[in-house]
């Protein structure tokens, strides 16, 4: 009899369910979908964050050049006040900008910390999505020595576009006033400060990154709270002393035991060209030990490790990539993830989210 009874229970439900699921290929049903779609999209959350006081990170990409499904290359978004920067734009990182719905027409700078192909493959998507949104000007982007051919070269690429959008458009979309990039360059060999503005100061100072000369990492002070971000680097005692008493440090990480399992594996499998290159990326990057280690130097209240080589995308990976970290800095050490919201109040603490 119970047998029966849920025999005739789980048909009335599967009954149910199928006519749910023809109900929801009615066009008006599927149109109402859309549109609730389409509104809550448009909605936010992304404007909401910049209505509170103090510092915050949005982390728009965390891998590297090693493909991840889950990461977009290097990137790291500053929220001041009304206004955003952005540090480095690797290929996918604006797309994650966008579909956290931060409001590009506030995007105010980039900064480049180097000129490496997954630090400024996202360039042009960001100009254009800023432009076409009211950006009132060209868009500022500060670098070291060498960002103005990375600059002039963007532009030039993207003339013929430009001209495209405008006529297509028209100057109230497109404004040609407002069109481009303009390089910021400044002396890299020494800590500077490279922008200050509307109780924002960023300072700018060189790292280990050979054989790139022209590298450099950043410090953002507002409203009593301060971020650093490393850029890519070996271990360097100048990024210690730029991160001093830092309420958050971001670094980048690359586990060289998985790196080193990667190379064997590549020459196992007759791939040189690959086996090289995991030969020699050790020399110019940091292990997660050695971020912890500078953390723990520099006395920064939190370590978050980003552009993460290779991607540590599930458990087992992630322990795997954090081995030793805890015996050198057991706590306040984490691992960042795309769209990762990171707020530092002016009273202090800190408040995780995702945009």
């Amino acid at each position: 009899m119970m047998a029966k009874i849920l025999t005739i229970v789980l048909a009335g439900a599967a009954a149910v369910a199928a006519a749910g699921a023809l109900v929801v290929r009615l066009p008006a049903v599927e149109d109402r979908l859309f549109d609730a779609a389409l509104e809550k999209a448009m909605a936010g959350p992304g404007a909401a964050v910049f209505k509170d006081d103090g510092l915050k990170v949005f982390f728009c990409g965390t891998g590297s050049p090693l493909p991840s499904a889950r990461r977009a290359q290097n990137c790291t978004a500053v929220i001041a006040g009304d206004r955003f920067f952005i540090v480095d734009l690797g290929s996918g990182s604006f797309e994650t900008v966008q579909a956290a719905r931060l409001p590009a027409d506030r995007l105010s700078a980039i900064f480049l910390t180097h000129f490496h192909s997954d630090h400024i493959g996202d360039l042009s998507e960001a100009n254009l999505g800023s432009w076409v949104t009211a950006r009132p000007a060209p868009l500022s982007v500060y670098g070291p020595k060498g960002v103005e051919r990375v600059v002039a070269g963007e532009n030039e690429a993207l003339a013929l576009d430009a001209g495209y959008r405008t006529a297509h458009h028209g100057k109230g979309v497109a404004p040609p006033r407002s069109k481009g990039m303009v390089a910021r360059p400044f002396d890299h060999s020494a800590p500077l400060v490279v922008f200050d503005d509307g109780g924002l100061k960023v300072t700018s100072f060189p790292v280990r990154h050979d054989p790139v000369d022209a590298a450099v990492g950043y410090r953002f002070e507002y409203q009593g709270r301060s971020v650093v971000i490393s850029g890519d680097t070996a271990y360097s005692e100048s990024l210690v002393a730029a991160a001093k008493d830092v309420d958050l440090l971001i670094h980048e990480a690359q586990a060289n035991h998985m790196v080193a399992g990667m190379r064997d594996a590549a020459a196992k499998a007759g791939l040189a060209t690959l086996a090289k290159i995991f030969s020699d990326i050790p020399s110019y990057h940091t292990t997660p030990a050695e971020a912890a280690r500078a953390a723990n130097e520099a006395g920064a209240e939190l370590l978050i490790l980003s552009h993460l080589t290779p991607a540590p995308d599930n458990s087992v990976a992630k322990r795997i990539f954090m081995r030793g970290v805890d015996k050198i800095r057991p706590g306040k050490v984490m691992i960042a993830e795309d769209r990762l919201l990171v707020t530092l109040p002016r009273d202090g603490g800190v408040v995780f989210g995702k945009l």
